[in-house]
């Protein structure tokens, strides 16, 4: 579309905004602009946060409804409703936390601007759907403002999360149930984590800071938008479907990206059951005998015949928390944070801080508790933030397994303070990083020092991007924008340094001729992935194997997966591995040097959450590789029922760089495109881009918007 057709189209638009039915009333109280550009990424301006805040998600809703849904369906636990018994346990967990009836009493008495835009958030949602009749909803046909404190930080996977469904349908179902293997750790998966670098003035060519954005996710998990307001809000960035706040991005003073983080913010307490004649279930703590909190959780599950029918289950709570699960006649209490009102307004207003000062007075209302944060700003400052709710604890205790809850000992005291956490604020070796790895080597010689502080700020120890990040940061002076992106999507697959070696000396020690040709491949390799190396496919292959031998021993050591890989695997599974990949690749594709290309693919047949692969349709090919060989781009692909191909599903989601001069200059890229239905032109117009990490220009300011305006449509907010 032509620039003189683009302003015409808008005009039309402008003309026909909708009187939506969701008005109670024909008073405007408000008004919002969505303005697309020709990568049909909305940039959202209102007069008020409140206005934007409604644009806001009336855009979201306009790419991807289905995904606003879902989230809210998981978050307020009520998934069963759409999909029957299969998420009824799912559910329970969720509901032995969030309670529609607490988040209700909670939004009464949130401050009125966080009301204001909480309501504006509900009235976006129910106009989209009033507007849009044809959209069929399946459950939620009407949202509370409430209802936003189900969701409140964006992180990729909650800490309620990290409970294993499988022992809360054991508890409270009554019967045993074997955990997955996806509890249990042993299904190889792309690690749910991210990457985030900052770099100050004196490492750049241009003597401004630079932050590289790249969340690493399960694709489609956020959309990307700039919102806009006469109140000081101008945040661009990457925002998860449903919630009203840029997550990860940028304003025109300062940017944050979060990650993962190793940090031990959930902790088990095994409680001392006390049973008494004639009375409910107690707990000891000390000499105390306390009864269990108790309520009845109704769950409404969806039955084959499109009915509803409901199960109800009485749940129990100590002072430590919800009771998930039984484990040697104790039962096992998970404490978490759970803090939905200060988590939304942390949430929010990071996104309108100015400097480090700013942002850090935000997060003193800790209520962070699952990522780090990366931070520059236009002032040159560059930090590492810890997360900023952490626990006080006795760190005499083992806090990796379930501590004894009747010992008072093992109660939480309280939270840390953001100024004792280990974080890095402007070190003097001019770059932090995280790459959801321990904060001990966050900024080089000047990183917090592990014996400084309690065991339990991290349990992640390092990985294999860890020393990827290092190399490419040190001893340089140089970076733009430009070589900072080029730095993101850097070739080097680390993990192979450290495994290959000991595959190379088990040949050596037990030479094989079958073996020779794929030794003799992956010696010559230079460990970087590439589209056309038949190496990486065999490398790849062989880690693979490695893995699915390795998650088979028991070892009750505290050593990670990946420093097992290293450790406690034998010469003999080594050359195993080795001949399983081997054997694949020829069984696929009838030769075991196969190019990464004809491997790695990127498909996207269709707008569902969960997408069917097959070879037989068209797909694009991606030279990075999984995270969890030390690929900083991360794609985290499998093979699927009936594919001889890999097909990504999670990894570089949206990556962004943004550079913090007298105006703020960026390039950014989302997975895919900004919508989610196949006959729109932004299903799939980022792909390319996607694949070659050549960036997007970033339309962040008005004038500079101005030319790439493809359509502009006018929301009015009725009472």
């Amino acid at each position: 579309m032509k620039f003189t057709q683009a302003v015409a189209a808008a005009a039309l638009l402008v003309g026909a905004a909708p009187v939506n039915a969701a008005a109670k009333s024909s008073e405007i109280i408000g008004e919002a602009k969505i303005e697309r550009d020709e990568w049909g990424i909305a940039h959202i301006s209102g007069r008020t946060d409140a206005d934007a805040v409604y644009g806001m998600i009336y855009a979201q809703a306009e790419d991807d409804f289905p995904r606003i849904e879902r989230n809210y369906l998981v978050n307020l636990g009520r998934l069963a409703e759409a999909e029957g018994e299969s998420a009824l346990w799912q559910d329970l967990r969720q509901r032995l936390w969030i309670d529609p009836a607490v988040l209700n009493a909670d939004y009464a008495k949130s401050p009125a601007w966080l009301r204001k835009l909480m309501d504006a958030w509900a009235a976006g949602l129910n106009a989209y759907l009033a507007d849009h009749p044809e959209v069929k909803p399946r459950v939620l046909t009407h949202f509370e403002p409430w209802m936003a404190l189900s969701f409140t930080e964006g992180s990729i996977g909650g800490d309620i999360e990290r409970v294993p469904v499988s022992q809360v349908e054991a508890f409270y179902g009554a019967r045993k149930v074997a955990m997955t293997d996806d509890e249990l750790g042993r299904r190889l998966k792309e690690p749910a984590g991210s990457n985030g670098i900052a770099i100050a003035p004196s490492r750049t060519a241009g003597g401004h800071a630079l932050l590289l954005i790249n969340p690493h996710t399960s694709f489609y998990f956020r959309a990307e938008q700039q919102v806009t307001s006469g109140e000081g809000l101008n945040a661009y960035g990457a925002a998860t479907w449903g919630q009203f706040f840029i997550y990860q991005g940028f304003n025109q003073n300062a940017g944050w990206m979060h990650t993962t983080t190793g940090s031990d913010r959930v902790d088990e307490f095994a409680e001392t059951v006390v049973q008494q004649p004639g009375k409910a279930p107690a707990y000891k703590v000390g000499d105390a005998v306390k009864p269990f909190t108790t309520q009845t959780v109704t769950l409404k599950v969806r039955q084959p015949d499109g009915s509803l029918a409901e199960r109800s289950f009485t749940t129990y709570a100590s002072e430590h928390g919800p009771v998930v699960r039984e484990e040697g006649g104790k039962w096992i209490a998970y404490g978490l944070m759970n803090r939905p009102v200060p988590a939304l307004e942390q949430s929010f207003l990071r996104t309108k801080t100015s400097d480090l000062a700013s942002f850090l007075k935000v997060a003193g209302l800790q209520a962070n508790s699952s990522n780090n944060t990366l931070f520059a700003d236009t002032k040159g400052e560059i930090a590492y933030l810890h997360p900023q709710f952490v626990p006080i604890r006795d760190n005499s205790l083992d806090w990796r397994r379930p501590v004894d809850g009747s010992k008072p000992a093992a109660r939480w005291q309280g939270l840390h303070p953001v100024s004792s956490l280990p974080n890095v604020l402007n070190p003097a070796n001019g770059w932090v990083f995280n790459v959801n790895n321990a904060p001990w080597t966050a900024a080089g010689a000047d990183s917090p020092k592990r014996d400084a502080f309690p065991r339990y700020m991290d349990e992640a120890g390092q990985n294999a991007r860890e020393a990827h990040a290092r190399a490419v940061l040190t001893g340089r002076s140089d970076f733009t924008l430009e070589k900072l992106m080029a730095a993101a999507y850097d070739p080097a697959l680390p993990a192979f340094d450290r495994l290959l070696p000991p595959l190379f000396a088990a040949h050596a020690a037990a030479p094989d001729t079958k073996r020779d040709g794929p030794i003799a491949l992956l010696r010559s390799w230079d460990h970087k992935w590439a589209l056309n190396s038949t190496a990486t496919s065999l490398a790849v292959g062989f880690a693979e194997a490695l893995w699915a031998r390795v998650v088979k021993i028991d070892d009750s050591d505290e050593e990670s997966l990946w420093e097992r890989m290293n450790n406690r695997i034998t010469d003999g599974d080594r050359l195993a591995a080795l001949d399983d990949a081997v054997n694949r690749l020829v069984s696929d594709f009838g030769s075991w040097q196969v190019q990464w290309s004809s491997l790695n693919r990127y498909q996207r047949n269709d707008g569902a959450i969960t997408q069917t692969f097959d070879d037989a349709k068209p797909s694009t090919p991606i030279p990075f590789a999984s995270g969890n060989w030390g690929s900083l781009a991360s794609f985290g692909a499998a093979r699927y029922p009936g594919t001889k191909r890999m097909y990504g599903t999670s990894g570089n989601s949206f990556v962004a760089v943004v550079e913090f001069g007298p105006r703020v200059r960026a390039r950014a890229v989302s997975i895919g495109g900004t919508s989610a239905d196949p006959a729109s032109p932004h299903f799939g117009d980022q792909v390319d881009r996607y694949a070659s990490g050549n960036l997007r220009e970033v339309w962040f300011y008005p004038e500079d918007l101005k030319a790439h305006i493809v359509s502009t449509k006018v929301l009015r907010r009725m009472r």
